[in-house]
């Protein structure tokens, strides 16, 4: 008999905790949920919106991505905490450093997934975790990038010339009532990647609270279009997860300036 999919609801995987490597020395927390009956056929990896207003490698659509999608889409979820960032999963070492040695970070990531032959690896990034995709993202390995919530706080147009010169996929979802950047300039500052593609979620606001399946769709559909839309049920087991560890992450703090 099949249950709704809620927000709690974790589906089955193959879930390893990680610690990354960085080039700098640092050993950074991360997490790998991987499909149980079959190989993933493609890689999302996550990078979370900014540690110093609450993001981290659970802020909830990373965290629902790993839930949901290696059981719904078949796709490797593989999350980390950056530098100086804490989550119930634990801190990695270092400290927050303005979108500067995050680079290492972003580098350790692409660099688990090449040793572990994950296929088709995309870079998902919210909010300031877009930022770091725009700025260190045009790894040899990496099929192409989504972007959720872009504030273009620490990216700059040099960073979109630099995507718009290679051509690889560039997706940038956008809350029509974002506090930060809306489509209609989105669009405009996004223009001078040709093939980047601008969607605008209606009524959606910067964290995306209420939006998730609508979120988690659009990824997927760029990624394994065959497994979207997304199913809303499920008929096998099915676990429910705790969200009072995060009690003190409320969207409140997030939403404090750009996360």
């Amino acid at each position: 008999m099949s249950a709704p999919i809620r927000g709690s609801s974790v589906l089955p995987a193959d879930r390893r905790p990680l610690t990354l490597h960085t080039a700098d020395e640092l050993e950074l927390v991360g997490d790998l949920a991987l499909p149980v009956d079959r190989e993933p056929v493609a890689t999302l990896i996550c990078v979370h919106p900014l540690p110093t207003h609450g993001g981290m490698m659970d802020s909830h659509v990373i965290r629902k991505a790993s839930y949901r999608l290696p059981a719904l889409a078949g796709i490797a979820v593989l999350r980390f905490n950056t530098r100086g960032t804490a989550s119930a999963h634990g801190t990695s070492d270092g400290s927050f450093d303005q979108a500067v040695g995050e680079r290492f970070d972003v580098a350790a990531a692409v660099e688990r997934a090449e040793f572990d032959e994950l296929p088709d690896v995309w870079l998902l990034g919210w909010s300031f975790g877009t930022d770091l995709v725009l700025k260190y993202g045009l790894e040899d390995s990496v099929t192409g990038a989504l972007l959720l919530s872009p504030p273009l706080r620490f990216g700059t147009d040099e960073d979109l010339d630099a995507w718009a010169a290679d051509g690889r996929p560039l997706v940038a979802l956008v809350p029509e009532l974002d506090d930060y950047l809306r489509p209609e300039e989105a669009r405009r500052r996004f223009a001078r990647v040709p093939q980047a593609e601008v969607v605008g979620i209606e009524g959606a606001k910067h964290l995306w609270v209420g939006h998730t399946e609508r979120v988690l769709d659009e990824v997927v559909a760029r990624v394994v279009p065959g497994a979207a839309p997304l199913d809303r049920t499920w008929s096998g087991a099915m676990e429910t997860a705790s969200s009072a560890m995060y009690a003190d992450r409320t969207t409140a703090a997030l939403g404090a300036e750009p996360s």
